[in-house]
């Protein structure tokens, strides 16, 4: 019984201590590499085909503003305001669940980047209680401007497209610093199935969806800014 107690302890020592030691890391490191980019290439690898992955790390600063205010005003308005978990939506999102409509996601920015950076896809509760954990930890640790810097930098735009800078290099011909509020919108309208939704060939329905962020990224605005950059 002492042996189970000390190999549960020290477990639980290891646990703690590699995640925090993680999630402070990735504070100052950019991240190149996420599981879901792994995932996906031995997806395709699977499949028999080359393995795809386009990602280029930048800096916030070089981001046009309009991209965090479109995939806020896409993904999370109250981004700037909860502290990691918009208890409201979940609590929607289980009642649309129990009366039988459409099942919608209420993650929040902070919980898909805790996600996308440190765990596996699925919908297990196992996973769902690491990514309330991470989610915590990086509210705490890394604060609000580095959580949308990793998430724009490392979110799944596209086949194989990974970042706010391959994806407007890959679908518009540009920057990420040089994006234009319809180019931004755009390319938030293609969440949360990029692999369906591809912004460099938008649906009608992409078009609409892109123009109803355009305007609820005017609510956007009156929010603290997150970058400073100059574009439109």
């Amino acid at each position: 019984m002492n042996f189970i107690a000390r190999w549960l302890r020290n477990l639980l020592i290891f646990f703690f201590g590699s995640t925090i030691f993680m999630v402070v890391a990735y504070k100052y490191v950019p991240v190149y590499l996420t599981p879901l980019m792994l995932w996906r290439c031995c997806e395709q690898m699977a499949d028999g085909e080359f393995p795809r992955l386009s990602h280029r790390w930048v800096p916030l600063e070089h981001i046009s503003h309009n991209a965090p205010q479109a995939v806020m005003a896409s993904e999370d308005q109250l981004f700037l305001q909860h502290s990691g978990f918009d208890f409201k939506q979940i609590h929607q999102a289980r009642l649309d669940a129990l009366n039988g409509k459409r099942e919608r996601g209420a993650s929040t920015i902070s919980q898909q980047t805790a996600k996308n950076v440190f765990l596996w896809q699925g919908h297990n509760w196992i996973r769902k209680g690491l990514e309330a954990y991470f989610t915590f930890l990086i509210e705490k640790v890394w604060g609000k401007e580095r959580i949308m810097e990793v998430y724009l930098n490392s979110i799944e735009m596209g086949d194989g497209i990974y970042g706010i800078e391959a994806v407007a290099q890959l679908h518009f011909a540009t920057t990420a610093e040089k994006l234009t509020k319809k180019q931004a919108a755009l390319i938030a309208s293609s969440l949360p199935n990029p692999l369906k939704r591809n912004s460099a060939h938008p649906t009608a329905y992409m078009q609409r969806r892109s123009n109803q962020i355009m305007r609820d990224m005017r609510i956007i605005d009156q929010f603290p800014t997150i970058t400073d950059s100059p574009h439109d």
